[in-house]
This record gives structure tokens, C-alpha cells and sequence, in this order.
């Protein structure tokens, strides 16, 4: 297939000059989730707000199901998070009736500790969550000068690539993706089969989002756009005329957009329609095969603007960086602009 496992994507401000290092150490990486809601204080679903140090969010819920002693399927969560980092988010277990009078602050150790607790008449659903907040240290930074610069840019918004976590070790997640589609490979867990089909539906969005970077329509919206809240998902048609859609456009309250491959006609229309479709007719194999999986056409955000940055030099060669996004999003994709990380 022409050129799809090629993961080279363009950057938004140009090459950067400097190298750096993240995640030395778990502290490094720290990720704070915002459910975008609080509980009710009553309920059969009891909320946990867990920080967990370079533990699997699926091994942790599993936890909690044994010392609940509940099933597997009354611990939820809102999403996965990091491994290789300190992550702080939010679970839900459900105990009918008057619940059980468990103390949670009994459950975890060195790496797992409840920080809150609370209970709610709803579980979590599975991305139901406004973002997360991140507090990052990158380490060994070569160029402090165009490392600062850059961090001033990121404030008009980056790519909003899926980071390399979504396609594995080597692309390994892409490569499956595409032998599944074709016949070749065979996968009978489920869980996988939902990590090899995403890894593929997300390279074509960032070989879509590197095509209008190159093509120099990214500042430059084409009529039939369509636009996207970041937090709401909400979308609608680019309408040049209309001046209050402008300006929020300005105020990055909406933002471009771009498909998630699936069956259905495209929401765009006009010339973004045909700029997409042309695109993707290089891919026209697995962009019908993704069709034949049943998934729907879907919009995500083309442009991720970090909320509340804040930028401190902890020493020479060394800084401290935090942002919000909306979730769904990678902060390595915010990296990216700023350096070379390793």
C-alpha cells in the first residue's frame, strides 16, 4: 500500500533545533484527568479518585474488582492512561443497595493510592471525560533558546496527530491493522482487534491532516470545511459569511476538522469534500475495507490548542511544562513541535 506505514508527518512551526528527554523517571510524565463533572455524593457507583505510578488502568480496575469483590464489568473508567508515568483519574464500582462498607483507603500501595472518594448514581462511561491535565519535565534539552521559542507557538494550536502510542512498538499495531483488513491475520481477542482497526483509522487521519500542512491549507480553511468544539464535538459547516462562526473560530472555541474513515457520506462538502476524497482515493482499498467493518464516518479535531500552558526553566537544559487538552488527545503531540524527544 502506497507509502501508508510511512510515519513521517510534517511539523506545524518547521523542524526544531533541540533534542530532549522525557519520562527519565514516572514523575516526569504526571497526568491529572478532569471527568468535566463532579459526583452527586449519593448513589450505588462509588467514585475513586486513584493516582496510580507505572500501573495499567486495566490492571488496577481488575484490582478493584477483587478487593470489591465485585465483577470485572462494575469497575469503570473514562479512559486509559499512561503506563510509564504518574496518573491520577477517576473509577467507578458499583455496589447495589446500601453498598458495602469497604475502606478504600485500605486498597493500592507504593504505586497505588486513593486520594478521593465519593459516590455517584451513574458509573463512568468509557470517554465520557472533558481532558486531562498534564505536568511534564523534559530533560537534556539542547537548545533552551528555540525550545522557549517555540513553546510561544504551540499557543496557535499543533497538529492533532494521534501520538505513537496509538500504532505500538514499530508501528507493530498498523501493521496488524492492515493484515486483518486484507485477510492475512486472524485475531480472535477482541480488545486487539479494536487496538489494530484504530491504529489503522488513525494513520489515515494523520496522512490527511499532513496533507493540508503540506499543501498549504491549514490556516486556510476551503469552503465546505467542517468545524469541530474540541470539548463538545460538536460540529458544523464552515460558512465564511457568517461572522459570529468567525469569531469564534478565532477564539479557537471552534477549530478545523478532519475524518475518521467509516461508511456514510463525509460531512464536508464542496471543495473540502473533494480534497478528502482525493486524498484518501490513494488508500481507496482500506479506506473500503474500514467501510465493510461496519464504523461510521466521524469528525475529529484537525488543530489542538494547549489550554492553561505554563512554561518554568527548572535549570539549564531542563523545564517544567503544563497544559490541558481535551481528551482523546496526545501531549506528545505537543512535544513533537517543541523538540526531539527521546
Amino acid at each position: 500500500m502506497t507509502d501508508i506505514l510511512d510515519m513521517t508527518l510534517p511539523w506545524r512551526f518547521g523542524e526544531p533545533k533541540s533534542q530532549g528527554k522525557i519520562r527519565v523517571e514516572p514523575a516526569d510524565f504526571i497526568v491529572q484527568e478532569d471527568l468535566g463533572y463532579e459526583p452527586e455524593g449519593e448513589g450505588e457507583h462509588h467514585y475513586l479518585y486513584i493516582r496510580k505510578t507505572g500501573e495499567n488502568t486495566d490492571w488496577v480496575a481488575r484490582q478493584l474488582a477483587n478487593f470489591a469483590q465485585v465483577s470485572p464489568r462494575d469497575v469503570a473508567y473514562a479512559g486509559k492512561k499512561d503506563r510509564h508515568a504518574v496518573t491520577e483519574q477517576w473509577f467507578s464500582v458499583h455496589l447495589p443497595g446500601k453498598g458495602k462498607l469497604l475502606n478504600w483507603s485500605m486498597f493500592g500501595g507504593d504505586t497505588i493510592q486513593v486520594l478521593k472518594q465519593d459516590r455517584h448514581r451513574r458509573k463512568i462511561k468509557l470517554g465520557n471525560l472533558r481532558g486531562n491535565r498534564f505536568k511534564l519535565r523534559i530533560r537534556s534539552v539542547t537548545d533552551d533558546a528555540d525550545f522557549a521559542q517555540r513553546t510561544e507557538l504551540i499557543l496557535q494550536g499543533v497538529p492533532n496527530y494521534f501520538g505513537e502510542q496509538r500504532f505500538g512498538q514499530q508501528g507493530n499495531n498498523l501493521v496488524s491493522g492492515l493484515a486483518m483488513l486484507s485477510g492475512e491475520l486472524e485475531e480472535r481477542q477482541r480488545v486487539k482487534r479494536g487496538l489494530y482497526i484504530s491504529a489503522v483509522r488513525s494513520q489515515l487521519f494523520n496522512k490527511l491532516l499532513a496533507a493540508r500542512l503540506r499543501g498549504d491549507l491549514w490556516d486556510n480553511l476551503l469552503d465546505g470545511d467542517v468545524l469541530i468544539e474540541p470539548y463538545t464535538q460538536r460540529c458544523q459547516l464552515w460558512d465564511s459569511d457568517n461572522e459570529a462562526q468567525q469569531q469564534t473560530f478565532a477564539q479557537r472555541e471552534q477549530v478545523l476538522s478532519a475524518p475518521l474513515w467509516g461508511r456514510g457520506e463525509l460531512y464536508s462538502q464542496s471543495s473540502a469534500r473533494e480534497f478528502e476524497q482525493q486524498q484518501m482515493s490513494v488508500y481507496s482499498d482500506v479506506c473500503q475495507q474500514l467501510e465493510g467493518l461496519g464504523l461510521r464516518q466521524e469528525r475529529r479535531a484537525a488543530l489542538l490548542v494547549p489550554q492553561g500552558l505554563e512554561l518554568n526553566q527548572a535549570a539549564e537544559g531542563e523545564w517544567e511544562l503544563e497544559f490541558s487538552l481535551p481528551s482523546g488527545s496526545f501531549a506528545t503531540s505537543v512535544l513533537r513541535e517543541l523538540c526531539h524527544w527521546s
